[in-house]
């Protein structure tokens, strides 16, 4: 599922690309990609004909395009596989197109939601008086907004009775990391992934923020992270980060620092790639402790 990086890349082509253009037309190809919006296709297409869309969104993974003549945003779930692209009329339909937008100018492109899965989808929702969909109002700010709270965020990792790369991945904490990049940030921060945060002490939080920080934006710099197909910028084009990575995916390879292989654990139905050496696992009965909170 892609992350902030992956999901930022795709907001930044849609403000360059779709931003205050006019709705003409909205088509719905697979009703599944509109299950979120529960008054169904046809309600979805007839809000959304005739309205501007605004400057495109985020917060963490979650992305929006708000409509400027109303309080509301359609929200884009990207899923596994969902994809937001801008292509000229004439290009041919993709094998798993879903949504269709056209709009009312001679640019002559539209915007196209393709999802081989149809995990994803886009629906609409009211706004929240920060500007929300409302339906993602729980969502913590990610640490790449300038509001962002770091004390705030090491008091709550405090006060939680668990580990810290399952606080990493809890959007209710902090947004926008997934999987791959707190497997980045913590081998960066030579943290094992299963250590308690009741004990982590402020400079490893800061230290640990930091690392996040620095590999998201050093993903976003190359497009982020594609392993497949299945995540593209608006335009088509894959991320690179995927050659930079130190530690997810790396099972067997020497850790870039010590030469140590790299191991991965089977870890809440995902995996966990860390350095034995230098991410050395808590003792056993407080890792224990941790998670069975």
């Amino acid at each position: 599922m892609p992350e902030l990086p992956e999901v930022e890349v795709v907001r930044r082509g849609l403000e360059r690309w779709v931003a205050h253009r006019t709705v003409a037309e909205v088509e719905v190809l697979h009703p599944r990609a509109v299950r979120r919006h529960v008054a169904g296709a046809d309600d979805f297409a007839h809000r959304l004909k005739g309205h501007h869309i605004g400057t495109p969104r985020r917060r963490g993974k979650y992305l929006w395009l708000p409509l400027e003549e109303t309080n509301e945003s359609v929200l884009a779930h990207l899923g596994m596989s969902g994809q937001l692209l801008v292509q000229p009329h004439e290009t041919p339909d993709e094998k798993h197109l879903r949504i269709r937008v056209r709009f009312a100018d001679s640019l002559g492109t539209e915007l196209r939601f393709v999802d081989q899965r149809t995990f994803g989808g886009l629906s609409l929702h009211d706004n929240t008086p920060d500007g929300l969909p409302d339906v993602i109002a729980h969502i913590a700010r990610d640490p790449l907004d300038p509001l962002f709270d770091d004390e705030a965020f090491h008091q709550a990792l405090r006060r939680r009775r668990t580990t810290v790369k399952r606080a990493l991945l809890d959007q209710s904490l902090i947004s926008g990391v997934g999987n791959i990049y707190a497997d980045e940030a913590l081998w960066r921060a030579r943290v094992h992934y299963e250590r308690p945060t009741a004990n982590l002490t402020r400079p490893v939080t800061a230290e640990l923020l930091g690392h996040v920080r620095d590999v998201m934006n050093a993903a976003l710099a190359v497009g982020g992270t594609s392993f497949d197909s299945l995540y593209v910028n608006v335009n088509g084009e894959s991320g690179y980060f995927d050659r930079s990575l130190d530690a997810y995916g790396r099972e067997g390879l020497p850790c870039r620092r010590c030469g140590t292989p790299m191991r991965r654990r089977p870890w809440m139905n995902r995996s966990s790639y860390f350095c034995p050496k230098c991410q050395r696992p808590p003792r056993p009965s407080a890792a224990g402790s941790a998670a069975r909170a």
